[in-house]
C-alpha cells in the first residue's frame, strides 16, 4: 500500500493580479468613503478567482473592515435558496452580533427566511411582492449594518446560483445606496452557455453603472514561471517551465496540478484531456481515499463529517486516515468552520463525479438519504429538507423522493424563493405518476398547498390531487415571474379540467390565466375572468365564487366603471362574507367604496373605504391596507379634497415600505406626485415621481410616475423631456391593457406636446382617439383636463388660418363630450366651467363675466396652478374692455398669476402673462422709480398721456393707438386733446417736435412703456 505524501500544490507567492487588486481596493476606499461598491469577477474556472478574494480579503481585515464570505451551495445539480446570503448573514451575526440584531430590529420573523436561526418565519402572504419585501430588508439591513464600519460581502461561484439568489443579488446591485459595503461576486465564465441562467442577470447587470466588472485572464509564461517556483520552493527548469506554460495554456490551477505530478514523477504520459489532468492525482491516493473522495463528491459542495461517517460506513480511524490523505494531497481541504470537508477545487469535484457509474451514483445517494432520515441532525436544520429532496430525487426513489420533493417545496414557499418552488413542484409533478398509489393517497393538501381554496372538502383528509400540485405551481410561476412557465400549467390544467366537472377549480385557473395573461402582455384578462364568472354563475357561494367576483369587480373598476361594476363588488363582499373569507371581504369592500365614489356618493364611499383602511392595519392584513392607503387617497384627490390625501399618503409610504410593498408604495409615490402637483409644489411632485420610478417592481407603477414627470415638464415648458417622459410611460404601460387613468392622462399631454410644438392637427387626431368611446362613468377625474387641454390648443390656435379648417368639428366633438362628462363635485364644476369659457374663446365670444365665473370657482379650491391660469385669462378678459377699472383689476391678476408661475417655474404661463402685461404696459412688479426725474412730468402729462404721445411722435393714428394700449379710439382721442393743450402745440407733427427735443424718448427707449 502507498505511503501518505504530503503535496504542496498551492504556491504561497500571491502571483500577478496587480491591476485586478487594485480595482478591489479602490472599490475598498470609496466604500469606506460611504459610497456602496459592487463588483462582478468573473474567469474561467481555475483561473484565481477565489486565490484574488482570499487576497482581497486578507487585506481588507487588515484594514479594519468586517468580510462575510458566502458561497452558491450546490448539491447534485440544485443550488440551495439564498445559501451565499444566509452563509454571509450568520458571518455577520458572528463578527457583528449588536449591529445586526440593531439592524434588523422589529423584522427578525421576516429575516428568518434567510437566517432560520433567528426564530421561525411565519408563512404570511404570498404576493407578487413577498419576495421583493425580503429583497428590501436584506438591503437595508446590510446598510445599517455598514453605516459605521466597513462591510466586504464576498458571495462565491454564482454560476450556481439559485434562481432566488440571482434575484436578490441584482436587486441589491440596482438599490444599494448608503453604507460602507462592498458587494462581489464570482462566477466561472466558461460556464455561461447561452442558456445559462446567469446570463440575463449579467447583462443587466452590465447597464447599471454602479457595477464594476472584472475578468481574470490567463497568467503570461513569467507568471507561471514564478507560481511554479512558489510551488517547489525553488527555481524551475526553463524547459519545464515551457513544458507547463504550454499544457496548462496559463490556467493556474492546471499549472498547479501539471507542477505536482512532474514533482512526483507522474507526468510522464499523462494525457491532454482535462478530466484525466484532474483525475491523476485522485488515483494516485490509496483506494480507501479515492473511495472517500468519491462519497464527498456526491454530497454537494460541502460534506459534513458525521454524515461523511454514516454514509462511508468505515471504521472512524480508517476514515480519518483515508482524509487525511486526501488532504495531505491537496484533493480535499477541512471547511473553515471546522465541521466537513469540501474538494479543493470544484473542478476536481466535478471530474471524480462524472466518474462515477450510474447505479454507483443513485446508491451514493440512496445511502445520504437513508442517513439524514435516520439522524436529521447530521446537516444544519435550515438545509435538511432540501437536500433530502435533492438526494432522494437522485437516488430514483420516486416512493421517497415525492413526499420530500413537496416538503421542499413548502420550505421553499416559506422562505419566499418561489423559482425553487416551482423547480420543485414540477419535480413533484414529474415524480407523481411513478410514485406508487398508497405514497400518493397518504398525501394531504393542507400539509402542501394553500393557494387553492378548500371547496366543499376538508383538506386534513382529502387525498392531495395532481391539481393541487398545478395550482401551487400556476401561482410560484407568476410570483417568481416565470409567467411562461406558470401559463402553461395553467392551460395544461384547464385541459384536464376539460374531463372533469369542477367548476370552481376551472374558475379558478381561469383567474389565475387572466392575471397572468396581463402580466405577459397578451391582453386585458377579461375574457378569461368572463369565462370564470360564467362557471360560477348560479353555484353556492364558496371561497372561489367571492375571489373570481372580487377579481371581476377590481377589473372593471380599472377598465368600465359603472353599475355593472358596483353591482359586482357588492355581490363579491356578500359571498365573501357568507364564507368567511376576510381578506377577500376587505379587498372587495374596498373596490366598492371606490367605485361609490365614482358613482357620486362621495360620503358613503370615502367612509367605507376609510373603515377597510382601519379594519386591514387593525387585523394585520397588509396587502389590502397597502392598496387602501393607495385607493383612498385616490379618491380624496379625484373629489378636490387633496390636501387631506397628502398625509395619508406619507403615511402609506412608511406602511408599504415597512411591509416591502415595492409596488403598492410606488403608486403611492405616483399618487402624492399627482397631489403636490394640484398643490402648487411641483419640485416635490418631480421627487415622489422619480420615487415611483426608483421602486417600482411593476410596469404600471413605474408608467405613472414617468407619466407624472411627463406632466411636470408640460407645466415648465419643457417640451423635450415631456415628450421623452411619455413615449416612457407608454412604453411602461403599453397597449395591451388600456386602462382610462392611464390612457386619458397620457392623452391630455399628448395634447399639451402637441399644441406647444405647434402641431394642433396632431392634437385633433389624438382627441379624437381618446373620445372613441366617450369618457367613461367614473373617470371624470381623468376627463376633464383632457377636454381643458384640447379646448385650450383650439382657442390658442384661433387666429392661425391653418386651425380653421376642420375647427367647427373640433369644437362640436367637445361640446358633445362635455355635456357627457359627470361634474359632481365643486372641482369638475369648475373645470366644466373652465373647458366652457376655453370654447368661447375659441369662437372669439368670451367675456369678462365668462372668465370671472371661472376665476371665482377656482378661488375656492385648493389649486393655484389652475388659478393662475384663469386669473391670466380674465385679465385680458378685462384688458380688452379698455377702461382704467378693468386695467387696475387686471393689473393685481396678473401680477398674482405671474408670481404663481415664477414661484412654479412654469414658463409658459410666466412667458403669456409678462407678453401681456407687455402688450398692455403694466407693471409685473411694483418697483420705486430710481431713474432720473421724467421730462414728460415737467410738462404736467400723465403716464397714460405719456404713453400716447410716444406713439403719437412715431406716427400712429388714433385707431393703431388704441389697439396698442387696449383702450378705446374715442379714448386715444381724448388723450390726443389733453396733450395738445399741454403742451401748447395745434397739431401732432407739433407734438412730435417738442417731445424730441424736451428728449422725452431717449434713443434705445424703443416701445418700453409705464403703467398710468
Amino acid at each position: 500500500m502507498l505511503g501518505v505524501v504530503e503535496t504542496r500544490s498551492v504556491s504561497p507567492v500571491f502571483v500577478g493580479r496587480t491591476e485586478e487588486l487594485d480595482i478591489l481596493n479602490d472599490a475598498l476606499a470609496q466604500a469606506a468613503a460611504g459610497t456602496p461598491q459592487a463588483l462582478l469577477i468573473g474567469g474561467e474556472a481555475g483561473v484565481g478567482k477565489t486565490r484574488l478574494v482570499e487576497e482581497f480579503a486578507t487585506a481588507a481585515c487588515r484594514a479594519g473592515a468586517v468580510v462575510a464570505l458566502g458561497g452558491c451551495v450546490e448539491i447534485g445539480a440544485d443550488g440551495l435558496p439564498f445559501a451565499p446570503f444566509s452563509t454571509a448573514l450568520r458571518a455577520l451575526r458572528r463578527e457583528l452580533p449588536d449591529e445586526l440584531a440593531a439592524a434588523a430590529a422589529g423584522q427578525e420573523e421576516e429575516l428568518t427566511r434567510l437566517l432560520p436561526e433567528l426564530g421561525e418565519a411565519s408563512g404570511g402572504r404570498h404576493d407578487e411582492e413577498g419576495m421583493a419585501r425580503l429583497f428590501e430588508l436584506t438591503a437595508r439591513v446590510l446598510e445599517r449594518v455598514a453605516a459605521e464600519r466597513t462591510v466586504v460581502v464576498a458571495l462565491e461561484d454564482l454560476h450556481w446560483a439559485d434562481a432566488s439568489t440571482r434575484h436578490l443579488l441584482a436587486y441589491l446591485f440596482r438599490t444599494l445606496r448608503t453604507g460602507r459595503l462592498v458587494v462581489l461576486a464570482t462566477y466561472r465564465a466558461d460556464d455561461i452557455h447561452r442558456r445559462h441562467p446567469l446570463r440575463p442577470l449579467l447583462a443587466e447587470l452590465d447597464r447599471l453603472r454602479t457595477v464594476r466588472r472584472v475578468e481574470l485572464g490567463r497568467f503570461n509564461r513569467e507568471e507561471v514561471a514564478r507560481q511554479i517556483a512558489g510551488i517547489l520552493a525553488a527555481e524551475p527548469d526553463p524547459t519545464q517551465v515551457d513544458d507547463i506554460f504550454e499544457r496548462s495554456d496559463g490556467n493556474a490551477f492546471f499549472v498547479e496540478e501539471l507542477a505536482v505530478c512532474a514533482s512526483e514523477g507522474c507526468g510522464t504520459g499523462l494525457t491532454d484531456s482535462l478530466r484525466d489532468l484532474l483525475l491523476v492525482r485522485v488515483e494516485g491516493l490509496p483506494e480507501i481515499a479515492q473511495r472517500v473522495a468519491r462519497i464527498v463528491a456526491e454530497g454537494g459542495s460541502t460534506v459534513e463529517y458525521p454524515l461523511l461517517a454514516a454514509v462511508a460506513q468505515l471504521a472512524e480511524d480508517d476514515l480519518i486516515e483515508a482524509l487525511r490523505a486526501a488532504v495531505n494531497a491537496n484533493i480535499l481541504l477541512a471547511t473553515p468552520t471546522g465541521d466537513g470537508y469540501r474538494f479543493r477545487h470544484s473542478l476536481v469535484r466535478e471530474a471524480v463525479s462524472d466518474d462515477l457509474l450510474p447505479g454507483e451514483r443513485s446508491r451514493l445517494n440512496r445511502r445520504y438519504a437513508e442517513a439524514l432520515e435516520a439522524d436529521p441532525t447530521l446537516v444544519p436544520a435550515d438545509q435538511r429538507v432540501m437536500r433530502l429532496a435533492s438526494y432522494w430525487y437522485h437516488a430514483h426513489n420516486a416512493a421517497k423522493a415525492l413526499p420530500a420533493v413537496l416538503d421542499a417545496s413548502v420550505e421553499a414557499r416559506c422562505r419566499h424563493a418561489y423559482s425553487e418552488q416551482l423547480r420543485l413542484l414540477e419535480r413533484a409533478m414529474e415524480l407523481w405518476d411513478t410514485a406508487p398509489e398508497d405514497v400518493r393517497d397518504r398525501l394531504r393538501p393542507i400539509d402542501y398547498t394553500e393557494v387553492y381554496p378548500p371547496c366543499g372538502c376538508d383538506p386534513a383528509t382529502t387525498p392531495l390531487r395532481y391539481l393541487d400540485l398545478m395550482a401551487e405551481a400556476a401561482v410560484a410561476g407568476r410570483l417568481s415571474g416565470e409567467r411562461e412557465r406558470a401559463l402553461k400549467i395553467t392551460k395544461r390544467a384547464l385541459h384536464l379540467l376539460e374531463d372533469e366537472d369542477d367548476p370552481l377549480r376551472a374558475a379558478w385557473f381561469w383567474v389565475q390565466r387572466s392575471r397572468l395573461v396581463q402580466a405577459l402582455a397578451r391582453g386585458d384578462g377579461w375574457k378569461e375572468l368572463g369565462t370564470a364568472q360564467e362557471l360560477v354563475r348560479g353555484l353556492p357561494p364558496s371561497e372561489v365564487h367571492a375571489e373570481v367576483l372580487s377579481t371581476a369587480a377590481a377589473w372593471s373598476m380599472l377598465h368600465e366603471p359603472g353599475p355593472e361594476a358596483l353591482s359586482s363588488a357588492e355581490r363579491a363582499v356578500e359571498y365573501a362574507r357568507m364564507v368567511g373569507a376576510r381578506e377577500i371581504e376587505l379587498n372587495a369592500r374596498l373596490t366598492y367604496g371606490g367605485l361609490m365614489v365614482d358613482a357620486g356618493s362621495v360620503e358613503a364611499g370615502l367612509a367605507e373605504m376609510q373603515e377597510v383602511k382601519d379594519r386591514a392595519l387593525e387585523e394585520g392584513v397588509s396587502y389590502v391596507a397597502g392598496r387602501a392607503y393607495v385607493n383612498l387617497a385616490a379618491e380624496l384627490d379625484a373629489v378636490g379634497r387633496t390636501r387631506e390625501a397628502v398625509p395619508l399618503l406619507q403615511e402609506g409610504l412608511v406602511y408599504t415600505r415597512k411591509f416591502g410593498q415595492l409596488d403598492s408604495e410606488a403608486w403611492v409615490w405616483a399618487n402624492l406626485s399627482e397631489a403636490l402637483y394640484s398643490l402648487g409644489r411641483w419640485d416635490e411632485a418631480a421627487d415622489a415621481a422619480a420615487g415611483a420610478l426608483r421602486v417600482g417592481h411593476g410596469a404600471k407603477p413605474r408608467g405613472a410616475g414617468a407619466s407624472c414627470l411627463a406632466h411636470v415638464a408640460l407645466g415648465r415648458g419643457d417640451l423635450p423631456e415631456a415628450a421623452r417622459q411619455l413615449a416612457a410611460a407608454r412604453s411602461y404601460l403599453g397597449t395591451h391593457d388600456p386602462m382610462p387613468q392611464h390612457t386619458l392622462p397620457l392623452s391630455c399631454i399628448e395634447i399639451g406636446v402637441a399644441a406647444g410644438e405647434g402641431r394642433l392637427l396632431d392634437a385633433r387626431a389624438e382627441l379624437a382617439r381618446a373620445l372613441v368611446s366617450d369618457i367613461p362613468p367614473g373617470t371624470q377625474r381623468y376627463g376633464w383636463p383632457l377636454l381643458l387641454a384640447a379646448a385650450t390648443a383650439e382657442a390658442d390656435a384661433r387666429a392661425l388660418p391653418a386651425a380653421a379648417q376642420g375647427r367647427a368639428d373640433a369644437l362640436e366633438r367637445l361640446r358633445e363630450a362635455v355635456k357627457k362628462t359627470t361634474t359632481d363635485t365643486p372641482i369638475w364644476l369648475a373645470h366644466e366651467q373652465w373647458v366652457r369659457a376655453e370654447l368661447a374663446r375659441a369662437e372669439g365670444c368670451d367675456t369678462i363675466d365668462t372668465w370671472s365665473d371661472v376665476v371665482t370657482c377656482f378661488e375656492a379650491l385648493d389649486r393655484p396652478y389652475d388659478l393662475a391660469r384663469v386669473r391670466h385669462r380674465l385679465a385680458e378678459a378685462l384688458l380688452g374692455s379698455g377702461g382704467d377699472d378693468e386695467r387696475d383689476r387686471a393689473t393685481e391678476l396678473l401680477r398674482l398669476a405671474h408670481a404663481v408661475a415664477d414661484h412654479l417655474g412654469a414658463r409658459p404661463l410666466a412667458d403669456a402673462v409678462a407678453l401681456l402685461a407687455q402688450r398692455a404696459r403694466l407693471a409685473l412688479k411694483s418697483v420705486p422709480d430710481r431713474r432720473p426725474a421724467d421730462p414728460a412730468e415737467a410738462l404736467g402729462l400723465t403716464g397714460r398721456e405719456r404713453d400716447v404721445l410716444r406713439l403719437v411722435a412715431a406716427g400712429r393714428t388714433n385707431r393703431q393707438i388704441a389697439e396698442e394700449l387696449f383702450i378705446s379710439p374715442k379714448t386715444a382721442s381724448v388723450h390726443v386733446s389733453n396733450i395738445l393743450g399741454k403742451l401748447g402745440v395745434s397739431g401732432r407733427g407739433e407734438a412730435a417736435a417738442v417731445a424730441h427735443r424736451r428728449g422725452l424718448f431717449p434713443p434705445g427707449d424703443g416701445d418700453r412703456l409705464i403703467a398710468g
